[in-house]
C-alpha cells in the first residue's frame, strides 16, 4: 500500500529556513555548513541566506547589463529597447513616480535606496516561485532587517533635515496655543503615541511583506496536496487533480503578480514614510 505524503511537512519544508539546499532538476540536496562561528556567534549559511546573496547578485548583474545596453543604444543614437529599455522604464517609474513623487523636495537623494529595496525584494520574491527555490522575504528576519534599515533611513534623515529641535517635535507633540498645564498633559499623552507610531511603521512593512509572501506559498502547496488526498476522484464530470492543477497554475500567475506588487508596496510606503519625516511641517 502506497503511503500518502505528509502535506503539512511538505509545506513547512518548502517555506521554512534550513541548512539544506535543494538542487535544481532533481539533482538532490546540498548540505550547507553548520559549524561556522564568529566570536561565538553561529554565522552558518542557510537556504534563505544563499538565495538572498543570489538575489543581490542578480540585481547587480541586471543593472549592469541593462545600463550597458542602454548606453550602447544611446551611442548609436537610438532609443533604448528590449531588456535594457524595460529595466530603464522600471527604474524611471520607481524613481519619478514612487520616490520623488512621495518624498517631495530632495527625493532624488533617496531614489537609489528605494530602487535597491524594490529590485532586491522583487528578486527575492521571484526566486521563491522556482520549484527548487526559496523565498527569503518569507522569513521574518529578512523582512525585519529590511524594515529596520528603512527605519534608520527615515529617522536619521529626518533628524538631519529637521534639526535637533524639529526632530524632537516629532516625538514630543504639543499643539500650539496651549497653556503650560495643557502642554504638559498633551506631551504626556501624545509622546508615547508618537513613539509607538514610529515603531509601528517599520513593523507594518515587515509583517505585510512576510505575510503576503508566505500565504501564497501555503495556498499553492495546500492545493497541490489535494491531488494526493483526492486521487482519482471526479467533480462534475472532471477529474479533481486536473481541476487542482488548473487552479494551482492560476495561483502561480497570481503569485507572480504579487511578487511585483509587494516589492512596489514596500518601496512606496518607505517613500511615503521618508517624505512624512522630511517635511514634518
Amino acid at each position: 500500500m502506497i503511503q500518502s505524503p505528509d502535506i503539512g511537512a511538505m509545506i513547512f519544508h518548502h517555506t521554512a529556513d534550513s541548512h539544506v539546499l535543494e538542487l535544481p532538476f532533481g539533482l538532490g540536496e546540498w548540505q550547507l555548513p553548520t559549524d561556522w562561528r564568529l566570536f561565538g556567534i553561529d554565522v552558518s549559511p542557510t537556504k534563505h541566506v544563499v538565495f538572498m546573496l543570489l538575489a543581490a547578485f542578480l540585481v547587480f548583474v541586471t543593472m549592469k547589463y541593462a545600463g550597458w545596453r542602454v548606453a550602447q543604444r544611446h551611442r548609436d543614437g537610438k532609443a533604448p529597447k528590449g531588456f535594457g529599455g524595460a529595466i530603464e522604464a522600471m527604474v524611471l517609474f520607481i524613481r519619478d513616480d514612487v520616490a520623488i513623487a512621495n518624498i517631495g523636495h530632495g527625493g532624488a537623494r533617496f531614489a537609489p535606496f528605494i530602487l535597491t529595496l524594490f529590485f532586491f525584494i522583487l528578486f527575492c520574491n521571484l526566486l521563491g516561485l522556482l520549484p527548487w527555490g526559496a523565498t527569503p522575504t518569507g522569513n521574518l528576519a529578512v523582512t525585519g532587517g529590511l524594515a529596520v534599515a528603512t527605519f534608520f533611513v527615515i529617522e536619521v534623515s529626518g533628524f538631519f533635515a529637521l534639526g535637533p529641535k524639529g526632530y524632537l517635535k516629532t516625538i514630543v507633540m504639543v499643539p500650539p496655543g496651549m497653556g503650560a498645564v495643557g502642554s504638559v498633559l498633551m506631551a504626556a499623552i501624545m509622546t508615547p503615541i508618537e513613539i509607538i507610531g514610529k515603531l509601528v511603521k517599520p513593523f507594518a512593512l515587515c509583517l505585510r511583506l512576510f505575510a503576503n509572501m508566505t500565504a501564497g506559498h501555503f495556498v499553492i502547496l495546500s492545493l497541490v496536496g489535494l491531488i494526493f488526498l483526492f486521487g482519482s476522484w471526479s467533480l462534475l464530470g472532471m477529474s479533481v487533480p486536473i481541476l487542482v492543477v488548473a487552479f494551482s497554475l492560476f495561483m502561480m500567475c497570481l503569485e507572480l503578480f504579487v511578487a511585483f506588487l509587494q516589492a512596489y508596496i514596500f518601496a512606496l510606503l518607505a517613500s511615503v514614510f521618508i517624505g512624512m519625516m522630511q517635511h514634518e511641517h
